[in-house]
C-alpha cells in the first residue's frame, strides 16, 4: 500500500511538472511573438509631417523615413525621361482635415498654398515614372527621407487631385 501511494505521488508530480513545462513553453512562445511584432512595428513606423513641421525639425529628421504632404507648384515640375528623375516643389498645406474644411476645403487650401509666396516650400526629387495626376495644385503625399541638402528624396509618391468629379446625367429623350 505504501508502494502504491508512493507511485501515485510520483505520477502526480510528473503530471504537474509536465503541465508547468507546457505553460512555461507557451509563455515563452507568446513573449517571442510579442517581441517580434513590437520590433517590426518600430522598424517600419513612419512619421507623418507637414512641410512646416519638417522645416521646424531643423535636420533632426535627416535620414529618417517620413511621410510628408504638400501642394505641387506646377511651374517647378521638371521630368527627365531618360533617367526617370522627377523634380518639383511643394508648398505647405495643413495636415488636419478639420482645419482644411475650415479654410474652405481641399481645393481652396491647395490653391492658396501654391499662390502664397510666404508659405514654406520644399524641393522634392522622385525617381520613377511620372504620375498622370502630377499637376499644378495637386496634393502630393510623399514617403522618403529628407536629405542634408534640404531636398526631400521621395521613394513613394501619391497624388490627390482636388477636382470634384460629377456624374453626367444623360439627357432623356422625349418621344
Amino acid at each position: 500500500m505504501v508502494d502504491q501511494d508512493l507511485e501515485q505521488d510520483v505520477s502526480t508530480q510528473a503530471g504537474s511538472g509536465g503541465r508547468a513545462k507546457f505553460i512555461v513553453g507557451g509563455l515563452l512562445i507568446v513573449a517571442a511573438i510579442v517581441y517580434l511584432i513590437v520590433t517590426s512595428t518600430q522598424a517600419s513606423a513612419q512619421y507623418f509631417l507637414t512641410v512646416d513641421e519638417l522645416a521646424d525639425k531643423k535636420g533632426s529628421e535627416i535620414g529618417r523615413d517620413v511621410r510628408v504632404s504638400g501642394a505641387v507648384i506646377g511651374d517647378t515640375v521638371v521630368y527627365d525621361v531618360e533617367t526617370l528623375t522627377l523634380e518639383f516643389t511643394v508648398a505647405h498645406v495643413p495636415g488636419d482635415n478639420s482645419e482644411i474644411e475650415a479654410q474652405g476645403g481641399l481645393a481652396k487650401v491647395l490653391y492658396d498654398a501654391v499662390n502664397d509666396p510666404g508659405r514654406t516650400r520644399m524641393p522634392v526629387i522622385y525617381v520613377g515614372p511620372k504620375p498622370d495626376l502630377l499637376r499644378h495644385e495637386a496634393q502630393a503625399i510623399m514617403t522618403g527621407e529628407m536629405g542634408e541638402d534640404g531636398v526631400f528624396y521621395a521613394d513613394e509618391l501619391l497624388l490627390k487631385c482636388p477636382t470634384k468629379y460629377e456624374e453626367a446625367v444623360p439627357g432623356q429623350s422625349e418621344g
